[in-house]
């Protein structure tokens, strides 16, 4: 468990790049005496689903690789294999939100690779612990992980509730910071697009 101080938690938050976005995230809080797994340990925890949503991202990314060093010759073989891809990513982003309970359904105010600000219509305590299931629609991908709550603001006739990372794969938390990243390019397109057609 960290030993780190609330300010110092409010700190390793901020340290990552965080994009406002609203995504399904599933939030159970743990019962008394349940605890975060070690992160060695994450794994076992984890629904089957999200062990093999991940291990396919990374063999993705594995087997193209090797393509760009073909040079032209591979551009039409590495088309194909990107669409068969993508093929995959949908039938796994059916799979994966199978698991969105909407019992425990809330939205995403912002998101990034240190946690996540979620609105909810009750508060929570600070220091609470909860079960994170995150998904992500534009990367037909769901992450797994457990969180602490640091902040529980009133805004309007709800609360944003920021949950820092308690527990988390690496490969997972590097998948959230490559989404944040890919959603705010597409924004700025968005609205570079917009910009044009307005002038």
């Amino acid at each position: 468990m960290s030993t780190l101080s609330l300010e110092e938690k409010k700190a390793q938050f901020e340290e990552y790049f965080s994009i406002a976005s609203n995504i399904n995230v599933n939030i159970r809080p743990l019962a008394e005496g349940e605890s975060v797994p070690a992160e060695d340990a994450i794994e076992d925890a984890m629904p089957y689903a999200f062990r093999i949503a991940s291990e396919m991202a990374t063999i993705e990314a594995q087997a193209i690789r090797p393509l760009r060093n073909l040079g032209d010759h591979a551009e039409s073989l590495a088309d194909f294999l990107n669409h068969q891809s993508r093929k995959i990513d949908l039938m796994m982003s059916f799979v994966l939100h199978q698991q969105d309970d909407p019992q425990q359904r809330y939205r995403s105010v912002k998101f990034g690779g240190g946690g996540v600000v979620v609105e909810s219509d009750t508060s929570l305590e600070v220091g609470a612990l909860a079960e994170l299931k995150l998904f992500l629609d534009a990367e037909a991908a769901a992450i797994f992980c457990y969180g602490e709550v640091i902040t529980c603001e009133p805004v309007g006739d709800s609360y944003h509730i920021a949950f820092i990372f308690s527990a988390i794969r690496e490969q997972d938390q590097e998948l959230l910071v490559r989404a944040s990243l890919h959603i705010q390019t597409q924004q700025l397109r968005k609205r570079a697009k917009e910009k044009k057609s307005g002038s």
